[in-house]
C-alpha cells in the first residue's frame, strides 16, 4: 500500500495532536450539554473512535452511512444507506466527519437531521477541502486544511482500500487514473 503514496501529508502523530486540540474543544464548548456524536460511516469511524475518547465530557455515538462518491468522482446526490438508531430530540448533535470537500453530503445531512429537532447541530470536520466544495457548508470545527489532492489514510479510501493507514497521504494518480 505504502509504494501507492506519493507522500505523506500527515503523520500519525500529528493526527493525533490535532484530535486531542478538537476533543478539549469540543469537551469546553458542550459541556453541560447533552452531547451525541454522529458519525459518517465508513470513512469517519477511526476519527471518531479516536476523537471521542479526547472528549472528557459525558458524550452518546449513533452512526450513519450515506453515499455520494463513485471512485474519486461525487455523483452529486446522497443516499442515505443506514440511518440513527435514535431520536434527537434534546440532543445537541455534531456530526463527525472525516473530510469536508464539496460539502454535498453535510449539507444534506443538516438539512435531514435539522428536521428532527435536536437542540443543535454542527460540524466536526478532521479534514477541510475548501477548494473543493460546492455547496455552502463551513465545520465548526476542523482539524487540518487539505490540499486539492486525493488522500487516503486514516478511514480516508480509495475503493476501500488504504483505510488502515496511520496516517494521511496523497495517493499516486496513476493508481486512481487521475
Amino acid at each position: 500500500m505504502k509504494q501507492d503514496i506519493e507522500r505523506v501529508l500527515f503523520s500519525e502523530r500529528e493526527i493525533s495532536e490535532t484530535v486531542h486540540r478538537l476533543g478539549e474543544q469540543i469537551s469546553a464548548d458542550y459541556a453541560g450539554k447533552n452531547l451525541l456524536l454522529v458519525s459518517v460511516l465508513k470513512g469517519a469511524v477511526v476519527f471518531m473512535t479516536d476523537l471521542m475518547r479526547a472528549i472528557t465530557i459525558p458524550c452518546v455515538i449513533d452512526f450513519m452511512a450515506v453515499s455520494s462518491y463513485s471512485g474519486t468522482k461525487s455523483r452529486g446526490e446522497v443516499q442515505i444507506l443506514k440511518d440513527l438508531g435514535m431520536s434527537l430530540k434534546g440532543y445537541d448533535v455534531l456530526i463527525v466527519e472525516d473530510i469536508l470537500d464539496s460539502g454535498r453530503t453535510l449539507h444534506y445531512l443538516m438539512g435531514v437531521l435539522g428536521q428532527r429537532e435536536p437542540n443543535s447541530i454542527r460540524i466536526c470536520t478532521l479534514f477541510d477541502k475548501p477548494e473543493a466544495r460546492v455547496e455552502d457548508v463551513v465545520a465548526d470545527y476542523v482539524g487540518m486544511n487539505v490540499p486539492n489532492e486525493f488522500i487516503v489514510g486514516y478511514g480516508l479510501d480509495y475503493n476501500e482500500k488504504y483505510r488502515n493507514l496511520p496516517f494521511i497521504g496523497i495517493l499516486k494518480p496513476e493508481v486512481y487514473g487521475g
